[in-house]
């Protein structure tokens, strides 16, 4: 195989990074077409972890400063992995619906704060961010190997197969104050809008609208932190009993 920089039309992608690999080698080893290190990465703890699960796993292990120098401009990158894109289809549960969005390190971000809440299902409305992209991937922190994503072509599309679920979508004209809404554990589906022009008018009409109230000094609140208030308000009973990790 010829390693060349990351393009949308490869069936296959990269991680960049020891963190991210390992996340990668624990929970889809079997995507796993080879793994890079480089030669000066050994006192990373990390590189242990990789070395002894690649062994376990009969993956192939090469140490080259060359390749992990052509693919990531990082010079504190000192691993990476080549693996198979894959499929995925939503699971029945509480489902992350983003309407086209766009910006790559957001998708990562929001990977992590969906996984970090115990949500697991992420329903992308096209046209929206490759998710296969090296710098999603590396941004996400691997939680993307934990998650199941699926594209769709339009928001109806959508709702053709997951009708019984409660929709909110998040909107600065929404209708009701997220602090009055109560989640009744019924399957339900959070809808944001793209980084730049959030949702359309249109989405006041689909199911419960809501916005998320502050203070007249900000015009809106970037779509990774309104993600990461709404998650945290509608998994708040999940986590009451949690105590200081």
């Amino acid at each position: 195989m010829k390693i060349k920089p990351y393009k949308k039309d490869f069936d296959y992608t990269y991680t960049l990074g020891v963190f991210e690999t390992i996340e990668l080698l624990k929970n889809r080893p079997d995507l796993v077409l080879r793994v890079y290190i480089k030669s000066n990465s050994y006192k990373n703890s990390g590189i242990k972890i990789i070395d002894d699960i690649c062994r376990t796993k009969h993956i192939e292990l090469i140490e080259s400063d060359h390749t992990i120098q052509k693919l990531s401009k990082k010079d504190n990158c000192f691993a990476l992995a080549i693996i198979k894109k894959y499929q995925m289809t939503l699971q029945e549960g509480n489902h992350v619906v983003l309407v086209n969005p766009g910006d790559m390190g957001n998708m990562g971000t929001i990977m992590r704060t969906m996984l970090g809440f115990n949500y697991f299902n992420l329903a992308i409305i096209r046209p929206g961010v490759d998710i296969f992209d090296p710098r999603v991937l590396r941004a996400s922190m691997g939680a993307i190997f934990h998650l199941n994503i699926e594209y769709f072509d339009c928001f109806d599309d959508y709702l053709k197969r997951y009708a019984h679920h409660h929709i909110f979508p998040l909107m600065l004209k929404g209708a009701k104050n997220i602090h009055q809404i109560e989640n009744d554990h019924h399957f339900h589906s959070l809808v944001f809008g793209n980084e730049s022009s959030g949702l359309p008018d249109e989405y006041l009409n689909y199911g419960q609208s809501v916005f998320i109230p502050h203070s007249h000094h900000i015009d809106s609140l970037n779509l990774s932190m309104a993600l990461g208030i709404t998650l945290a308000h509608f998994s708040k009973d999940d986590f009451k009993e949690q105590t200081v990790l």
